[in-house]
């Protein structure tokens, strides 16, 4: 695997593999949050109650976490690259509507749109660069990735602010246009075709956890204007968790399930997937309060503010390619354990420093302290991911951890909202500090927990079994290219 004619050989196809599936994975990711800092602006030009404004960012979150396990099952049964191009396509169109959208609705209806490409399109990218690059290099190839990955989902808000402020909101969503319509022949030209062997479509799993990941995610996002105790936020939870419930027994008694249980008896698996929900459950929550501190308290500008946090949001950049080579030096656990403690660390250090007339210096530590957590956590984890599972059960795998982060990332909000509502408001700088505190706190300690879970993965001295066959035995998943 580390001969020198392999390596060249494979060295074009990898490359292509990750600049393709990173730009595109760089699209899907930046738009969880870049629509935040462009609501204003949007109110103003399309109108619109309060709850429509939210739905412009709910809409999308939803349709990308329900659909993410039913796009990465339609990539391993037609054909992942088919599959990747169309998702891409959807996305890119539902760009264009959203941008020349005349009213509310129609905004709201294309940025659903955009969440179904992005589901079909997101679980893909990773099993396709994963099929493209060889083991040796995976680690550093899978490191770049989470790096552009990471720094979507952060620096969200800071594209969106800036331009908004400098051109217009429609440029939020012309700016996927040009990149995907450059993207669809290239992948057509730069990937190798591939499937998942005896692939078929689960229809039953796929309605069971779809309709119980919509149940759960529509009620977390609705919960802070509904109340918890409302019938719309309980019917979904309780409806929802029933449904997943069936999907669980659905994956244990199926011959052949979406999401077959057995690989959650492999605890990388099990720790690396209940690690990423708790870490994004942290991360998004104290990301949506901390960027509207730094406007609504510090009175900064969205693009001020987005800038403010670079030294968190611009780490991932410089660490999680270094990350990558370490964690094939030593191992992912390590490596993850700590990014989570650091940015447990940092969290919590944000928690005991806030005040409403707290300085930028004193906060730049924590800033910098949680950016290299969340550099050294994105590479080690989806290296470890894809080495916990063989290569027929890869597609799998990258939904149902990607379905797992956006589920996380929704929980977060709406936690840590509800904590900053029940302790403050938005009636004075002070009343937001007192409330952003506590949330703050419970974010670090789940992030806390996630790195509890890490150290339930495997050390480098025992390689998983899976990991040996995905990364020793061809099979007919694998590309062409990568034989």
């Amino acid at each position: 695997m580390n001969t020198q004619g392999t390596d060249t050989k494979l060295r074009g196809p990898a490359v292509w593999a990750l600049v393709l599936t990173g730009v595109a994975s760089f699209m899907a990711a930046l738009d969880n949050l870049v629509v935040t800092t462009a609501l204003p602006a949007i109110r103003e030009d399309l109108g619109g109650r309060l709850e429509d404004l939210e739905w412009t960012v709910n809409a999308y979150t939803l349709t990308f976490a329900v659909l993410l396990m039913f796009g990465a099952a339609l990539g391993d049964r037609f054909g992942r690259r088919r599959l990747f191009v169309i998702g891409l396509a959807i996305f890119t169109g539902a760009s264009a509507a959203a941008a020349l959208s005349p009213g509310i609705d129609a905004l709201i209806a294309a940025r659903a749109v955009q969440g179904v490409g992005a589901a079909i399109m997101m679980p893909l990218t990773l099993t396709l660069l994963t099929a493209a690059v060889p083991a040796a290099r995976r680690g550093m190839a899978l490191g770049i990735y989470g790096a552009v990955t990471g720094l979507a989902v952060a620096s969200g808000p800071l594209i969106g602010g800036s331009l908004t402020e400098h051109i217009s909101w429609q440029w939020i969503f012309w700016l996927n246009v040009p990149v995907g319509l450059a993207l669809i022949p290239l992948a057509r030209l730069g990937l190798a075709e591939s499937t998942a062997p005896d692939s078929r479509l689960d229809l039953p799993g796929t309605l069971l956890i779809s309709g119980g990941l919509f149940g759960i995610v529509y009620a977390l996002v609705n919960a802070n204007a509904e109340g918890w105790t409302s019938a719309p936020v309980l019917t979904g939870l309780i409806a929802g968790a029933a449904l997943v419930g069936g999907f669980v027994h659905h994956g244990i008694r199926s011959a052949n399930p979406m999401l077959p249980m057995r690989l959650f008896r492999n605890r990388g698996f099990l720790g690396i997937n209940a690690a990423s929900l708790l870490m994004f459950l942290g991360i998004f929550g104290s990301i949506f309060l901390l960027s509207q501190f730094l406007q609504g308290v510090a009175g900064y500008s969205p693009t001020e503010a987005g800038l403010r946090m670079l030294p968190w949001t611009g780490m991932p950049m410089i660490v999680a390619p270094i990350s990558g080579i370490l964690s094939d030096r030593i191992g992912g656990r390590p490596v993850i354990a700590a990014g989570l403690a650091l940015q447990a660390l940092g969290l919590g250090w944000f928690a005991a420093i806030l005040s409403a007339d707290v300085s930028y210096a004193a906060q730049l530590p924590a800033l910098i302290i949680s950016g290299i957590g969340m550099g050294l956590y994105f590479a080690p984890a989806s290296n470890v991911l894809m080495s916990t599972v063989t290569t027929a059960d890869q597609g799998k795998a990258s939904g149902t951890n990607t379905a797992l982060r956006e589920v996380g990332g929704a929980l977060g909000v709406a936690v840590l909202a509800s904590v900053f509502a029940a302790r403050g408001g938005y009636e004075s700088p002070q009343a937001f500090t007192d409330g952003t505190v506590p949330a703050l706190w419970i974010g670090a300690a789940a992030v806390a927990l996630a790195a509890a879970f890490a150290l339930l993965l495997p050390g480098r001295s025992k390689p998983s079994r899976a990991a040996a066959d995905t990364a020793a035995t061809p099979g007919p998943a694998k590309v062409p290219a990568a034989r």
